[in-house]
């Protein structure tokens, strides 16, 4: 996951490349996701989900 790019910038084709699901251009995702918090990553839809109980809040 990062906050700028795009489909061809070096993270989103290194994670395609090793098959590890990515989401690239979150605004602000360092700010909203905090640390140690528990997320759900929809590559195909392009959405993170903070989960439940995580330490998010």
């Amino acid at each position: 996951m990062t906050e700028v790019g795009g489909m061809m910038t070096h993270g989103s084709v290194i994670a395609r490349e090793y098959g590890i699901p990515a989401v690239v251009g979150i605004e602000k995702d360092t700010e909203i996701i905090k640390d140690g918090a528990y997320i759900r990553v929809d590559e195909t839809n392009g959405f993170v989900q903070i989960l439940e109980g995580s330490s998010s809040k």
